[in-house]
């Protein structure tokens, strides 16, 4: 499988993946747009992924039909598949499947289908109208990189494969987002918050959302989803109830969060990628949390910037993931700010990114102000940044202040 090698970002891989779904006709059919998908996939993510080629295949009525191939399988790959074959049967129980040993039973070697090299397939769609893509590996493939990577491409397809008319009711999504979000943060005794979210279309993916326990400590959440309009809207929904519900019931966060990821997976009517951070706040200001690989909220003192990292990966692609808790403290006088993409990859006119370094300056030049002073600095900052162009993304960002 080769040495170990940086995974490609998730955001990056589902933005590339965004990108080459946005550019296809929607208008042609389901089979045609996924030969096109083919293509463009495999010609902009062969090197990420480290693909030598890949089969799409046609569900038909007794068998599966070899729609398209790209890349250099190295001999001729099967017209049709059985459906019958034990590897196909692997393929559709887990929707995502490797074939690790190119030497086993279950491997598609013995079908004569690829020649005698580690492969892997993706299911999509629902019968009768599915579709297997059939992948052949190169060197330096890793597994957990393939499998989640896999997982996010079928998810990904699976979101613009719902029907049209579901899929395009913006109306419909903008009511579920705008009943989630909360217009106003709860008051927090001796800590000041102020949040913002502006959807860069009709409706966006981005949240943040507040749980109070009594007084005694404060839960704050901020995700980012991925995908536009309904499926957007209605994995906000998910992760937003699930927190809510979760966190009331369990009180241990990371399995709320490897609970919630288990049910976002399995969900087929949204894009099933989200990004979140969560953290509880007491009144001592001990802040426990989990970052979900969301952009790590930066925590500001007089002296130093921390950013608040430990967690885990993003929520959706996986079946099983795991988290782990952080740790830190909000002291008199510092701030913690909390954003999603559309403030860091703000872009000014020459290409360049707002960034980190960006939003780190406007806080520090308004350390000592209000929480909702700094709130409205970094907006006006990052759009001044873009020389007032609308936002290319949602922008989201929540302040929390403890005043000295």
């Amino acid at each position: 499988m080769g040495s170990a090698a940086p995974r490609l970002d998730a955001k990056v891989l589902y933005r590339r993946l965004d990108s080459l779904l946005g550019a296809l006709n929607q208008s042609r059919p389901q089979g045609q747009l996924l030969e096109l998908f083919l293509e463009d996939f495999f010609k902009t993510l062969k090197d990420d992924l480290h693909l030598r080629a890949a089969a799409l295949y046609a569900e038909r009525r007794d068998d599966w039909e070899l729609l398209k191939q790209v890349g250099d399988f190295g001999k001729p790959v099967a017209e049709t598949l059985d459906s019958a074959l034990s590897p196909l049967q692997l393929v559709f129980r887990h929707r995502v499947y490797i074939f690790a040993d190119p030497g086993s039973e279950d491997s598609p070697h013995h079908l004569g289908l690829l020649p005698c090299c580690v492969s892997a397939a993706l299911i999509v769609g629902k019968r009768p109208k599915r579709h297997i893509f059939l992948l052949l590996l190169a060197d330096g493939w890793q597994m957990e990189e393939l499998d989640f990577s896999l997982n996010t491409v079928r998810a990904a397809l699976g979101s613009r494969l719902v029907d049209e008319r579901v899929r395009g009711s913006f109306l419909q999504a903008a009511e579920i987002q705008q009943s989630l979000l909360m217009e106003e943060p709860p008051a927090f005794p001796g800590y000041e918050i102020a949040c913002r979210s502006i959807p860069a279309e009709e409706v966006g993916g981005d949240f943040f959302d507040f749980h109070t326990f009594d007084g005694e400590m404060l839960g704050l959440a901020i995700g980012d989803a991925s995908g536009h309009g309904l499926p957007a809207a209605l994995l906000v929904r998910d992760v937003v109830t699930g927190l809510r519900m979760g966190i009331e019931k369990e009180l241990k966060v990371a399995h709320v969060f490897a609970k919630l990821n288990r049910v976002i997976h399995r969900s087929t009517l949204s894009s099933r990628f989200v990004s979140v951070f969560y953290g509880e706040l007491e009144p001592d200001g001990n802040f426990v949390y989990i970052n979900a690989g969301h952009h790590p909220p930066l925590l500001f003192s007089a002296a130093d910037t921390h950013e608040l990292d430990t967690g885990g990966t993003v929520i959706g692609p996986l079946p099983e993931a795991r988290f782990r808790r952080g740790f830190a403290r909000i002291e008199p006088g510092n701030v913690l700010v909390l954003c999603t993409d559309g403030i860091l990859e703000r872009r000014s006119p020459a290409g360049e990114h707002f960034a980190t370094e960006g939003l780190t300056r406007v806080v520090r030049e308004g350390l000592d102000a209000a929480a909702d002073e700094i709130l409205d600095r970094i907006f006006e900052e990052a759009r001044a940044f873009g020389e007032g162009r609308p936002w290319e993304d949602d922008a989201t960002v929540v302040v929390v202040r403890r005043p000295r």
